[in-house]
């Protein structure tokens, strides 16, 4: 397994940023896992969560085994609680970059398949919103969309107060990364609106894992979003089950979701 910190000079951010990467293309014979044929491997783009950093996988979860089991790339950038959406007030495009930018940057520098079935995006939390966000927006780039305890909070950001703070974070905030939260539902930072876009253009829409626990706090979002996905006939695989807000949980679902997206 070959792991790398890579830094590069990003158009869409106008800064250099770093990303975390795995490759499984050095393991040895007779371990009693796959070797690296020589193919173009599939890839992973992974995110991480509000308050986190790209050393969250690596540092908490089994990301680096399941990448040797599936032979799989795996990439992780920084979110920087920005939600993976464009800031067009400072021009930081983080879902141009994710979408796109670090996608074609990376089939420049390792052996990946182009095949749009082999490009996967995945996340937890604000992660798992950035990723069905830039999933679908981009949807003609991955293949497969990977949803963990999904952070889709413009259900509930949508035209509240300027007093709201719901404890994690405030008004300014949420306006800060979002726009104008009056006409948040609609635009392209709104899950459902960005279905229906996909749709509207008549493009195949990725095929997508959600799994949320029963005990998290964003079970009802969660919920939500399945539930318009199943009224809109939009095919998706839902898991919900016991389970928190946590590592244990996450780390346990991206193994299952790898094996769904494996077959």
């Amino acid at each position: 397994m070959a792991t790398l910190q890579i830094s590069l000079q990003s158009q869409c951010l106008k800064r250099e940023v770093t990303f975390n990467a795995l490759l499984p293309l050095d393991l040895p014979e007779g371990l009693g896992l796959p070797v690296w044929s020589g193919q173009p491997l599939r890839s992973l783009y992974l995110l991480h969560g509000f308050s986190g950093s790209q050393n969250d996988w690596m540092s908490f979860s089994r990301i680096r085994e399941l990448s040797d089991r599936y032979q799989i790339a795996v990439f992780m950038p920084a979110g920087e609680n920005g939600f993976y959406v464009d800031d067009e007030n400072r021009d930081a495009f983080y879902g141009e970059y994710v979408g796109r930018e670090l996608v074609e940057f990376t089939r420049r520098l390792f052996p990946l398949s182009a095949a749009r079935e082999d490009t996967w995006l995945g996340g937890l939390s604000m992660g798992g919103y950035g990723a069905i966000r830039n999933g679908l927006k981009y949807a003609e780039q991955f293949g497969r969309i990977i949803a963990l305890s999904s952070a889709l909070i413009p259900y509930r950001i949508a035209g509240i107060p300027p007093d709201y703070n719901d404890g994690i974070a405030s008004y300014s905030y949420y306006a800060s990364v979002f726009g104008d939260l009056s006409r948040l539902l609609g635009s392209d930072k709104d899950p459902e609106q960005l279905v229906l876009d996909v749709k509207t253009k008549g493009l195949a829409l990725p095929k997508l894992y959600m799994a949320c626990g029963t005990e998290d706090m964003l079970l009802d979002v969660n919920r939500r979003f399945h539930q318009f996905l199943e009224a809109e006939q939009v095919g998706h695989h839902y898991v919900e089950g016991p389970g928190d807000h946590n590592w244990e949980y996450w780390d346990k679902h991206i193994e299952a979701a790898l094996e769904w997206a494996d077959n």
